[in-house]
């Protein structure tokens, strides 16, 4: 039996900030997650790009200028497309009161700046899981 590589979107809302998630995909590929990058800063073009690759997972970067209605419509979308199996997981820059509220949006983890790739990388190995077919 094959094991089933886990796929991930990675996604920001906001600019700039490249190299960083660039070099996060690096560290998810070389732990063995398929990684499916996007330079899409749109919360419908990020949830179309989801569904059409159809990811396990989707991690955004929030960069300056972004803020959690991007985040509760991008939930409110994956709802919409029956998809809510789709995990998101979130990191960057939010203000400490707005980590309760993504999460009561369903967003599973807040990853705060200065969170190490490895960190970030056993969070994945830990709480990611292909999604049931």
């Amino acid at each position: 039996m094959t094991d089933i590589m886990v796929r991930i979107l990675l996604a920001k809302l906001g600019d700039g900030y490249d190299q960083a998630q660039l070099q996060l995909g690096k560290a998810l590929l070389d732990a063995g997650f398929e990684v499916i990058y996007t330079n899409t800063q749109h919360p419908d073009s990020i949830v179309a790009s989801a569904l059409q690759e159809s990811v396990d997972h989707i991690g955004i970067t929030m960069l300056p200028g972004s803020n959690i209605n991007d985040i509760k419509t991008v939930m409110d979308l994956l709802a919409e497309a029956n998809a809510q199996e789709i995990q998101v997981a979130a990191g960057g820059f939010l203000a400490d009161e707005d980590i309760p509220a993504i999460k009561k949006m369903g967003v599973a983890e807040f990853f705060p700046r200065g969170t190490t790739f490895d960190q970030l990388v056993n969070w994945a190995k830990e709480h990611i899981k292909p999604v049931e077919s």
